[in-house]
């Protein structure tokens, strides 16, 4: 969606392949239930309201997060005389701590 503020416009239509000012990304169902100001027209893109082709600043994203994803946590060390003063279950990633006695 954009606006022509000067001619009172509002304009509808598939989303942009690129970043421009003044301009805003709706869902469909916003897309399709726009309403303008009093006073002002609407002109709506006929046709079908698909997603842009993917650019490669998508696809550097989504090859970041998926490293980042993928990066392992870093665990602090465990000190030896505590786990033996406190038995733990281990299983996985989950621990068992028993109640205190």
């Amino acid at each position: 969606m954009t606006y022509v503020y000067n001619e009172s416009t509002a304009v509808v239509g598939p989303l942009a392949a690129f970043a421009e000012p003044h301009t805003y990304d709706l869902c469909e169902p916003h897309a399709r239930n726009l309403t303008a100001p009093r006073g002002w027209d609407v002109v709506r893109h006929e046709g079908e309201f698909e997603p842009p082709p993917p650019t490669t600043d998508d696809l550097v994203a989504l090859a970041e997060a998926v490293r980042e994803a993928a990066r392992p946590t870093p665990r602090p060390p465990e000190d030896d005389q505590d786990t033996q003063a406190h038995p733990t279950g281990r299983r996985g990633h989950l621990r068992v701590i028993p109640p205190n006695v």
